[in-house]
C-alpha cells in the first residue's frame, strides 16, 4: 500500500510532553477522502490518551477527533464529497458496519467501531492517528459535511463535546417546555445549554459557584442553582425532566437525582469510573428516576447535529493556540483554565 509522511504532534510515552513526529497516512484507497485539516479541538480524552490515564494508550500517539478542515483528495468511489469540500471527522473513522448497532446509526456502540487515534487501522495494520497532524485520510462514510456558514474554527468541538451533549438531548426527546438541568460549565457543558436551548427547553445550570451565573445566563441558561446551597436544592426538588452531568471526575450524583421529576432521568456523559458516594435507590424507586450514561453519537446523529448547528448559528466558544503551545494547554486545561475549549489552528503545524 501507498502511504506518505506528514507532519504530526504526538508523544512517545505517558511521562513525555507532546513534540512534533513523523507519521505515515495511506494514500486515498477506492472509497477514502483526503482532508487537509485547518482545526483541531483539544479534548480532555486527548490528555488521558497521552498520559496513559485508561491504561490503554499504545505508543506513538497522535491525539485529536475534534477535526474540520478541507477536502484535497477521494478515491474513485467517492460519492459525497470532492475537492473543496468543508468536512468534519469527528471520534470515528469505522466500524463493523454489520452489527445490529451500526445497521442503527449507533456505530458509537460497535463493540469494532475504531477510533479516530488509539485504534487500528485495518489498511496500514498500525494504530490510528488523530488531527494534531498536517492531513488525515478517512472513509467517506465517516466523514461529516460542515455548513459553510459555521465559524470552521468553533465547529472543531462540536464534534465530541458538541454530539456528547447532543445525543441524549435527542434520546430523551429534548424539546419545548422540556426543563433540562446541566452539571458542570466547561467544554461539555456549555455546549449542552446552547444546544438545549435552542431546541426550546428550560435550562438550568448546577454550578458549585457564584462566579458562572452570568456566563451561564449568556449561553442561554434561564437560571442558575448553585449546589452547595441546601435551600436552592431542596427548592429544585422534583423539577427536572432531564439531567445531563458533564462533570468529569467523581462526585456525589445523589443530591441531583432528588431533582429529578417523576420518570426523570439523570445521564452521565462526563466521567467514567465508580461512584463514591454510592446511589441511594430509594429516590430511584419512589419516582422511577433513572441514572443512565451516554457515548458521543453516531455519524448520521452527528450530521443532525451540525446541521442543526448551522441552521440555529451555534459554534463552540474557543480559545486558540498554535500547535507548539499544546503541552501549556494541557496543563491549562487540567486547571479548566479555558473558556471554554482549546482549538490548535493547524497552520502553526504547517509552517513549522
Amino acid at each position: 500500500m501507498q502511504t506518505t509522511s506528514i507532519k504530526a504532534y504526538g508523544t512517545e510515552a505517558a511521562d513525555a510532553d507532546i513534540k512534533q513526529l513523523q507519521i505515515k497516512r495511506r494514500l486515498p484507497l477506492t472509497n477514502d477522502v483526503e482532508i487537509d485539516i485547518m482545526y483541531c479541538g483539544v479534548c480532555h480524552s486527548d490528555l488521558h490518551f497521552a498520559r496513559n490515564d485508561w491504561g490503554m494508550t499504545e505508543y506513538p500517539v497522535v491525539p485529536g477527533h475534534e477535526i474540520v478542515g478541507r477536502v484535497t483528495r477521494v478515491g474513485d468511489g467517492v460519492t459525497k464529497y470532492k475537492t473543496g469540500d468543508l468536512v468534519a471527522v469527528g471520534c470515528l473513522v469505522d466500524s463493523c458496519r454489520s452489527c445490529n448497532n451500526c445497521k442503527n446509526d449507533l456505530e458509537q456502540y460497535c463493540p469494532e467501531w475504531v477510533g479516530t487515534y488509539g485504534g487500528f487501522d485495518k489498511h496500514l495494520q498500525t494504530p490510528t492517528h488523530g488531527g494534531y497532524s498536517e492531513t488525515i485520510v478517512v472513509d467517506e462514510e465517516f466523514v461529516l459535511s460542515v455548513p459553510e456558514n459555521l465559524d470552521a474554527a468553533g465547529v472543531a468541538p462540536v464534534l465530541c463535546a458538541g454530539i456528547t451533549t447532543w445525543s441524549p438531548l435527542r434520546h430523551w426527546k429534548v424539546g419545548k417546555g422540556s426543563k433540562v438541568a446541566v452539571v458542570g460549565l466547561g467544554g461539555l457543558g456549555h455546549m449542552a445549554i446552547k444546544l438545549a436551548h435552542a431546541l426550546g427547553a428550560h435550562v438550568t445550570l448546577f454550578s458549585r459557584s457564584t462566579n458562572k451565573i452570568e456566563d451561564a445566563k449568556k449561553l442561554g441558561a434561564n437560571e442558575v442553582i448553585i449546589s452547595t446551597d441546601e435551600s436552592q436544592m431542596e427548592a429544585a426538588s422534583g423539577r427536572f425532566d432531564l439531567i445531563v452531568d458533564t462533570v468529569p471526575y467523581e462526585h456525589d450524583l445523589n443530591p441531583y437525582v432528588g431533582t429529578l421529576s417523576t420518570n426523570g432521568t439523570l445521564v452521565v456523559v462526563g466521567y467514567l469510573g465508580p461512584l463514591d458516594p454510592m446511589l441511594v435507590t430509594v429516590p430511584m424507586i419512589m419516582g422511577r428516576k433513572s441514572v443512565a450514561g451516554s457515548l458521543i453519537g453516531g455519524i448520521a446523529e452527528t450530521q443532525e447535529l451540525l446541521d442543526f448547528c448551522g441552521e440555529h448559528n451555534i459554534v463552540s466558544d474557543i480559545e486558540m493556540i498554535n500547535m507548539q503551545n499544546i503541552n501549556d494547554a494541557y496543563e491549562r486545561m487540567l486547571k479548566s483554565d479555558v473558556k471554554y475549549r482549546f482549538v490548535i489552528d493547524m497552520k502553526s503545524l504547517k509552517e513549522s
